[in-house]
């Protein structure tokens, strides 16, 4: 069955708009490259083509929410400088069984990985000097609290 009617099929009469998953695995891809894919599919974050003979990722639309991807057995050597451009939230991405013989191929996909660990870091440091924030104010608290306690016990300890 070719790329095209997949889609159609997997779409069981939804809108491109409202799926979140697509699996295309096992279709055939006219000349290896993507067909049928495009910008409507605004939702999706997990897509599947393994075994679909798919050999250039050109024609792949911009997928901002896709995290998830399934390119496994096909015959994919390069061109994956696309996916840091067309899916920028990738966290997950499988080309198992492909034709990449270099790892120049990769380094496009190592950039985009750099640059997700340091948006992550800058979270992962606001958070900590968040809970700093909040541990210091507890502290305080427990603080002005003990102080409170001393005030009271000497006003009932002492001889009026």
């Amino acid at each position: 069955m070719e790329m095209k009617k997949r889609i159609n099929l997997e779409l069981r009469n939804r809108a491109p708009e409202e799926v979140t998953e697509l699996v295309l695995d096992n279709c055939l891809c006219v000349n290896g490259e993507i067909e049928g894919l495009n910008d409507t599919f605004k939702k999706l974050e997990f897509l599947s083509m393994a075994n679909v003979e798919l050999s250039s990722l050109a024609r792949l639309p911009s997928l901002n929410k896709l995290r998830k991807l399934e390119l496994s057995d096909n015959i994919i050597s390069g061109g994956l400088e696309v996916l840091a451009e067309k899916c920028p939230n990738l966290t997950y991405l499988n080309l198992s069984g492909n034709k990449i013989k270099d790892l120049s191929t990769v380094e496009a996909l190592m950039e985009m990985k750099m640059m997700k660990m340091k948006r992550k870091m800058k979270l992962v440091h606001l958070k900590d000097l968040r809970k700093r924030r909040k541990r210091k104010r507890m502290m305080m608290m427990k603080t002005k609290r003990a102080q409170i306690w001393e005030r009271e016990k000497r006003k009932w300890a002492s001889p009026t």
